[in-house]
């Protein structure tokens, strides 16, 4: 794809931010896709070194006519523009329905109509639900154990019967925990470090228990760009995780040793997902991404949660870290 336009949505994102200079480093000519706002902010783009080289898009996700507009002349698309937040999925279900699910059909069909050549459509661990079997591999089956999940299987499901009806070549990207500059103030590895940046000694999270996969954002990056090249991801569900999976306890404990200090937690009840909705083990299958391309995780879990917290020190200024993100 290389001098090709590419557009990416939610490209003022955690991972689309990142994903955006790792395409402009590769030669792709980028046409970024970002939420309409009167003060014309580029959220994270603001802060990549090469901003200069972006074309920039506004628009809604919701939005159709907004949609085609962007995607035309346009080559391939990464989607990821979405609603990813778990806890604000209970408090409004139906806006997770309208950006995750008429969001992804805006997508595919725009793509359709404009004969898009590579369509990128970003899935997520969280539709296996809890581990049924260890490693989860793409024929897991999948569970709704909140609104965010359910909307990203229909999502999903959308995107595959435009492969399977209209010949798109569709490409569902499911990246498991991704972690890393940037990301959410509501996630478990920036809650922790702000909490610790703010010089407190009694951490406020949810439920220890769960385990997750968790991957450094380079990792997940260079996945996409992986399954970007590969046709033979073309109708297929890819994998992008570690293969290893650390329970949330021994998560913040680590971080806590690499900030060289020492915790106490504190149960918030506020984070608590609902019982039977708790995902409480993720541990991903990356041997279909393996085999087809040749990816692999190269960031261990200390190393990329150091740079983190390197970046976490320099930045936390943007950050309200007494508030819990939902």
């Amino acid at each position: 794809m290389t001098n090709k336009k590419i557009l990416i949505t939610g490209a003022g994102g955690f991972i689309g931010s990142h994903l955006v200079k790792a395409c402009i480093d590769k030669g792709f000519r980028i046409k970024a896709f970002l939420h309409y706002n009167s003060s014309n902010h580029w959220g994270w783009l603001e802060q990549v070194s090469c901003k200069r080289k972006i074309e920039i898009t506004s628009g809604d996700i919701r939005d159709y006519d907004s949609v085609y507009k962007a995607l035309k002349g346009c080559y391939g698309v990464f989607h990821l523009a979405a609603l990813i937040g778990i806890p604000y999925s209970y408090s409004s279900p139906l806006a997770y329905i309208k950006t995750n699910i008429e969001g992804t059909y805006n997508i595919v069909e725009s793509a359709k109509e404009l004969g898009i050549k590579n369509v990128l459509i970003t899935s997520t661990s969280e539709t296996y639900g809890s581990a049924q079997f260890i490693p989860m591999n793409e024929n897991h089956p999948v569970i709704g154990q909140s609104p965010y999940a359910a909307t990203k299987i229909a999502a999903d499901q959308i995107a595959l019967s435009y492969f399977n009806s209209f010949g798109l070549p569709v490409k569902i990207v499911r990246p498991f925990n991704t972690y890393g500059p940037r990301q959410s103030a509501r996630a478990i590895v920036p809650a922790t470090i702000l909490q610790i940046l703010s010089g407190e000694k009694t951490i406020r999270l949810g439920n220890l228990a769960p385990t997750r996969d968790l991957n450094f954002i380079t990792d997940t990056v260079n996945g996409f760009l992986a399954i970007a090249g590969e046709k033979r991801c073309i109708g297929e569900i890819t994998n992008i995780g570690s293969g290893k999976e650390i329970g949330i306890s021994e998560l913040v404990s680590c971080i806590a040793r690499l900030m060289g200090t020492k915790i106490k937690i504190e149960t918030d009840r506020t984070r608590l997902r609902p019982t039977k909705s708790e995902v409480k083990r993720l541990c991903c299958d990356n041997s279909k991404l393996m085999r087809l391309t040749n990816w692999k995780p190269r960031y261990n879990l200390e190393k990329g949660l150091q740079i983190t917290i390197d970046w976490f020190k320099k930045t936390n200024h943007c950050y309200k870290s007494g508030i819990y993100n939902v």
